[in-house]
């Protein structure tokens, strides 16, 4: 009897389930990873997502030997025939491997025929497990996060006080808002420089079929554990105590601001929400931090993220196909060349992409996908793009970000109110519009910003939906005032661009 272990690219944790069990037999258990150059091939990844994730599996398959592990490193075309090869080799009588973060390739493990019995072991990188997160939702007309959110700070203890929130309130995101003022100076990100494997994988990826999106070098992100440790430290340092007033902002030649660039290391494996929610919690009370910034930062992981991955386990199988607006239209082609595109705003975002694979959460929120919605793009190509082009993307990730927060598409399940908003949003918070060749103030004319005609036709075109929405109240008693030339010619705006957008990067409007 002879057990071994297949860790997946975003279990790199000496701690993750399948390794733990076995540690006490770590001489006898052979570890395999596999690098399967067809899984990569699935979608249009960034160059440097596929950087990151095989680097840093292979310095996390270094680290294992380094530890006593008995560990075989794979490169191939199919996950299959390296396994199947190994098994053999090895004799293994039975594979351990800990449970996928994402559907489909849990689907996948489970079609696997392989000559040796499988089991599966629970996930432990998150905090909710998703038995845990079916309890708690069982039973809720609602699954509001902020509910889901207030139990995570009980359940863990994370800034109370016996039964109570530290400061006296859940939540101080009304002091998080503040649109950017003035020269803003915040710290620099921590960056690395490209070690000797990392140089071997990008030459790789440099010299394969990989990828057709996004500029691989200059490379710069952490590929180990040590490494995501000094990104956290850094950021508790220099960047959480100033990191919640301006957390929204959008600022242009600062992709980063105060934002922490932990996903793409908490997604991979290399931290553990819990180790990185209390180092948060011990700068609160060790520095006398802003109660704002930590809060802040805590309800982004504690909240948003274990939220996330929880109604990701909880939804249906047909989540990912929902189209509650039956939005229909392609995805234009400035999302994969942002040169195409005229719209400041968006530019900015998309170059940055381009460039690093990231951009920030009211980035992808009230650009990205607000103009998604807006424009009644599909909801599916939407999300399939934002799961091919970000560095920490993985199909729990965009699923209920994308198809659920960002594009309404599952019909409310998860937000309260579609996140549609005009260019007034984004002058207010950003300073993309000082530089636009459109007027953020205009619904119609020539320079009208498509933001705007685009978020007044939505709300035209689904009127009597809307009007479901309890907070949408306001804004549609505007809309029924609009004098009706000047919605007819929103209207015509939308359709003209529509018409011209699959010909032209971008239709320019006339009148």
């Amino acid at each position: 009897m002879t057990t071994g272990i297949w860790i997946l690219g975003d279990q790199l944790w000496q701690e993750q389930a399948a390794l733990q069990s076995r540690a006490a037999e770590k001489a006898q258990t052979p570890v395999i990873l596999v690098e399967s150059s067809h899984y990569a091939q699935e979608r249009p990844y960034h160059r440097q997502k596929l950087v990151l994730v095989w680097s840093a599996m292979r310095h996390f398959a270094e680290e294992l030997r380094q530890a006593g592990w008995n560990v075989t490193y794979a490169t191939a075309e199919t996950f299959e025939d390296p396994l199947r090869e190994w098994i053999a080799d090895c004799g293994i009588t039975q594979l351990l491997v800990m449970e996928p973060n994402d559907r489909p390739f849990a689907a996948f493990l489970a079609s696997l025929e392989l000559p040796c019995s499988l089991k599966v072991l629970p996930n432990n990188h998150f905090l909710w497990s998703a038995a845990d997160f079916a309890n708690w939702a069982k039973g809720r007309k609602t699954l509001l996060m902020e509910y889901f959110y207030r139990e995570g700070r009980q359940r863990f203890g994370i800034l109370m006080e016996g039964k109570h929130p530290v400061g006296g309130q859940w939540n101080f995101d009304k002091a998080n808002r503040q649109p950017p003022k003035g020269q803003l100076k915040p710290p620099p990100p921590l960056w690395f420089e490209p070690d000797a494997i990392t140089r071997e994988v990008i030459d790789y990826v440099k010299s394969g079929n990989f990828s057709s999106y996004g500029q691989v070098e200059p490379f710069r992100w952490g590929v180990t554990r040590a490494d995501a440790l000094q990104v956290l430290e850094g950021f508790i340092r220099d960047r959480l105590p100033t990191f919640g007033p301006y957390q929204d902002a959008m600022v242009t030649g600062e992709p980063t601001l105060w934002h922490a660039l932990l996903s793409p290391y908490l997604n991979l494996g290399l931290l553990h929400p819990l180790e990185v929610l209390r180092a948060a919690e011990r700068a609160y009370y060790e520095q006398n931090l802003e109660l704002n910034s930590v809060e802040g930062f805590i309800r982004q992981i504690l909240g948003w993220r274990e939220y996330m991955h929880g109604l990701y386990t909880y939804v249906d199988a047909d989540y990912p196909q929902r189209n509650a607006f039956n939005h229909t239209r392609p995805l234009p082609k400035f999302f994969w060349d942002a040169n195409q595109t005229e719209m400041n705003c968006l530019h900015q975002t998309l170059k940055q992409v381009e460039s690093l694979a990231y951009a920030h959460h009211i980035q992808r929120l009230m650009l990205l996908s607000n103009f998604a919605l807006i424009s009644g793009l599909s909801p599916q190509e939407v999300e399939h793009w934002f799961h091919a082009v970000f560095i920490d993307a993985y199909d729990w990730v965009m699923q209920t970000n994308v198809i659920g927060m960002g594009l309404f598409a599952d019909g409310g399940m998860l937000a309260s109110k579609p996140y549609a908003a005009s260019a007034n949003y984004i002058n207010r918070m950003s300073n993309y519009c000082k530089s636009c060749r459109y007027n953020p103030n205009a619904r119609t004319g020539d320079h009208a910003c498509p933001f705007n005609f685009f978020y007044w036709d939505f709300l035209d075109r689904h009127r009597s939906r809307l009007r479901t929405q309890g907070r949408m109240s306001v804004i549609l008693k505007n809309l029924d005032t609009m004098p009706t030339a000047e919605l007819a010619e929103i209207r015509q705006h939308a359709r003209a661009w529509h018409n011209e957008s699959a010909r032209n990067s971008e239709p320019k409007l006339e009148t």
